[in-house]
């Protein structure tokens, strides 16, 4: 489990700087997890950014018989400080989360909900200025084609472009750039590579405006970017 601390941490940084830092240690295309974009408060606007560990919930298609089917319903089990991350089945035309679980998300504490398909409700989320990601947007309900099968459990992306798995516990960042999967067990880790990455840029932008090239600036700054 990762502490608060260092989530708090990591709230400090864009998605882009955690995935620079993820990148250093190896993690396929930087944790970034594609498709997935800011509906909620505003659409693609404004500085929202929502940090912490997933709780993972994962729907299957009706037919699908002999998947598990856990008791009660996944909104009522939010842990305070989460970040919700929903899977639909891929393809699917229906939406999987509304306005509703929103409202009950957000009176559970969770701090955002990440929705790989589609959301609907698009109005009720903005109203209650919470956020939400997520793949499209749709307008019906889940009921007829799909059903939650698990929760807290590993979940796939739902994607062509790459393969990637969010664990319940790993930590989400996701903001005005997109969606960042950082792995739990390097989320101490990426703290300080981070910090050390974002100072150097922030020196390079400053010697840029003050006259220098792109190319001087970096060599003076970007080469004492702490490594891991």
């Amino acid at each position: 489990m990762v502490s608060r601390v260092v989530i708090d941490a990591i709230s400090k940084f864009t998605t882009c700087d955690a995935a620079d830092a993820l990148q250093k240690l190896k993690v396929p295309h930087g944790g970034f997890l594609s498709g997935l974009t800011m509906y909620s408060p505003a659409r693609q606007s404004g500085p929202t950014k929502i940090v912490g560990p997933a709780y993972t919930v994962r729907y299957v298609r009706k037919n699908y018989e002999n998947a598990p089917k856990p008791e009660g319903h996944y909104i009522d089990s939010i842990p305070a400080g989460s970040v919700v991350f929903i899977s639909s089945p891929p393809r699917l035309v229906n939406a999987v989360y509304g306005g509703l679980m929103s409202t009950r998300a957000q009176a559970s504490g969770a701090v955002g909900t990440i929705v790989d398909g589609r959301v609907r409700d698009l109005q009720e989320h903005r109203d209650l200025e919470y956020p939400v990601f997520a793949r499209e947007v749709g307008t019906s309900a889940p009921a007829e084609v799909v059903r939650v099968s698990e929760v807290n459990s590993p979940v796939r992306l739902q994607s062509d472009e790459q393969d990637a798995v969010i664990n319940p516990g790993d930590i989400l960042i996701a903001d005005l750039n997109g969606v960042v999967c950082i792995p739990q067990d390097l989320a101490p880790r990426i703290v300080e590579l981070m910090a050390s990455q974002a100072d150097a840029d922030e020196k390079v932008a400053a010697d840029i405006k003050a006259g220098k090239t792109f190319t001087d600036a970096s060599k003076e700054h970007r080469s004492k970017v702490k490594q891991p």
